[in-house]
């Protein structure tokens, strides 16, 4: 299936909003935001998660380029700790929304959830990445972005395959958490190990 530029075109400025991470044990959860040109198409941009790193790569500077406008933004463990990651993850859309330099009319929200963003109207689109562009453009800023932060986090913390994993729940994450405890960047409300052990007074 081709994707589609706009949802309706009486509007001027629809932004496309995605977010990654929020199955993850670790690090924040990232989203973005991106209003591309009515008249935007491009071969091979679709979801991220059926891109090559080096496509996604590409593609991150073709949509700085090209986007009328791009933000991202994100919601810390402690935040997500906080409010709860469905919420955080809302906010972190929010948050990216807040630093668009356009002023969006529309608002195309990948998933079935989403908390109204000021009074502008919105349609949430299950699988939207892979059915409007700016959604799939966004998706992509926000996994390269997320990614890179990891595999740097990684470099610090070398005992969790995060330049692999990035966050998510593999044996070798949990087993680190097992072996090495938690670190800042992990989300203490989430069940971090099969059995909850008494990690986080370590």
């Amino acid at each position: 299936m081709s994707l589609r530029s706009y949802f309706d075109k009486e509007n001027e400025f629809e932004a496309g909003c995605d977010e990654v991470g929020r199955g993850c044990l670790a690090g924040p959860v990232v989203a973005s935001a991106v209003i591309l040109p009515k008249n935007f198409t491009h071969p091979y941009l679709t979801d991220s998660k059926k891109l090559s790193a080096s496509k996604r790569a590409d593609l991150v500077e073709v949509i700085k380029l090209k986007s009328i406008s791009w933000a991202i933004a994100s919601c810390s463990p402690e935040e997500i700790d906080q409010v709860n990651i469905l919420k955080a993850s809302f906010w972190a859309m929010h948050k990216a929304l807040d630093q668009l330099k356009q002023k969006p009319d529309f608002l195309l929200i990948d998933g079935n959830r989403f908390t109204p963003y000021q009074e502008i109207k919105h349609e949430c689109v299950i699988k939207g990445d892979s059915k409007y562009f700016s959604i799939a453009a966004a998706s992509i800023l926000a996994k390269e972005y997320r990614d890179n932060l990891m595999r740097d986090l990684a470099v610090i913390h070398p005992h969790y395959g995060w330049e692999r994993n990035v966050g998510y729940p593999t044996k070798q994450h949990r087993t680190g958490i097992e072996k090495f405890g938690i670190t800042e960047h992990h989300r203490k409300s989430f069940q971090l190990l099969p059995r909850q052990i008494e990690i986080f007074t370590e």
